[in-house]
């Protein structure tokens, strides 16, 4: 359905007090003590409330069963986030990270049978030799204040640079693993199917190659790979409805994208994209070139996307089968009106932060992971905000006579 844009509630508020002299009987006139901030986006009212915060570089976030919070931290420390708030000692048992640039302690998902198997994967980049790196997924047993037996299960061709790692894991409803990686600022790599970088991979939960990924048998590609030609992923998720794969990835200047992910698709970066160079050198449109996947849609001016959901929660019906991800660079949250697969409107809600990571909790409440450059981070837990209109105020308010 069509939506107004999102607007901050506050000015809304300020608004209606000034023309009407109260907003009498409004939940929203007591701000909680925990809100940040408030937000009309079209005909919802959404609070954010702090959770937690004082976390390092917060990177990504997993439910644990009992409602705790797994939270990465870029630098390389992995924390339990408890529903107060609190915020453990770093678990011990976790792997070495290189954190330079945009490398660290990335992505963190539970096995589809952690309730029965402890089992926790982390995406991180590996140091290598002589200066290089490249991303590892790994996983091991959480235990208390720990994880055991950790083990690298997989692990990416190493080279120079501190960019575009990507990093988001997606487990599919048979159980394999879908890890989206960046081309880490190199171009070309990306339409070359002997490596990984600027791909999406499958694995087995064990890390070996299924059988029927689309490059299985063909001389001089990597097996894992699912689809190629792409740039810089920080956002993934499946619809649990349509069992579709979406990514959202940043595009140069101009031309972030939201794509669904195909089998053995080639989605054209470098060769095509909706941006353009940093150094203003023009490339052609993806439409130029029908060989390649082209995207479901883009931006210009950016988000930067990093963390996504499809949503199919409780607490926001109207949100059901809908996008969310965050926005680095904009500052607050995407969220994308899909109807039978296609986009029917966009909207950008601001928080005028920078969003890392985008959950959906138990309660269907969505959560959010503050990833500022200059402090800590926090994290944020959209809830529904009741706002009663004049209409049932009893005649107490209205035009002055």
């Amino acid at each position: 359905m069509k939506t107004q844009n999102a607007t901050a509630l506050a000015p809304v508020l300020a608004l209606a007090v000034g023309a009407l002299g109260t907003l009498a009987h409004s939940d929203a006139s007591a701000q909680p003590a925990d809100q940040v901030e408030s937000v009309a986006v079209g005909d919802v009212y959404v609070s954010a409330r702090e959770v937690a915060a004082k976390l390092e570089e917060p990177w990504a976030l997993a439910f644990l069963p009992d409602g705790r919070m797994l939270v990465t931290e870029h630098g390389g420390n992995l924390v339990i986030v408890s529903a107060d708030g609190s915020v453990s000692a770093p678990l011990s048992g976790t792997p070495e990270v290189w954190s330079e640039g945009q490398g660290g302690l990335m992505d963190v998902a539970l096995h589809p049978d952690f309730a029965a198997n402890s089992m926790v994967y982390l995406s991180f980049a590996e140091a290598g030799t002589n200066g290089t790196a490249g991303t590892a997924l790994g996983r091991g047993r959480l235990s208390g204040d720990r994880i055991e037996g950790f083990e690298v299960i997989w692990r990416q061709k190493k080279v120079e640079g501190p960019n575009h790692f990507g990093n988001r894991i997606a487990f599919a409803d048979d159980g394999t693993l879908f890890l989206a990686l960046g081309e880490r600022f190199k171009f070309t790599p990306a339409q070359d199917p002997s490596n990984t970088l600027g791909t999406v991979i499958r694995l087995n939960a064990d890390g070996s190659i299924p059988d029927d990924n689309p490059l299985v048998g063909r001389s001089g590609a990597d097996p894992a790979i699912w689809s190629w030609g792409h740039r810089n992923i920080e956002a993934a998720a499946f619809d649990s409805e349509s069992g579709s794969l979406w990514v959202a990835e940043m595009g140069p200047l101009g031309g972030d994208e939201l794509n669904r992910i195909e089998r053995g698709a080639n989605y054209g970066w470098p060769v095509v994209s909706w941006g353009i160079n940093y150094d203003g050198v023009e490339i052609p449109d993806p439409d130029e070139f029908p060989e390649y996947e082209d995207a479901i849609h883009h931006w210009s001016p950016v988000r930067s996307p990093s963390g996504m959901i499809v949503y199919d929660g409780a607490m926001f019906p109207e949100w059901r089968g809908d996008i969310f991800f965050g926005a680095l660079s904009a500052g607050g949250l995407e969220r994308v009106d899909l109807e039978a697969g296609e986009v029917e409107d966009t909207q950008f809600i601001p928080f005028n932060t920078r969003i890392r990571e985008v959950a959906q909790g138990p309660d269907g409440a969505i959560y959010l992971l503050t990833n500022t450059k200059d402090g800590p981070g926090a994290i944020w837990k959209l809830v529904r905000q009741q706002v009663r209109p004049a209409s049932q105020d009893e005649g107490r308010t209205g035009p002055g006579g």
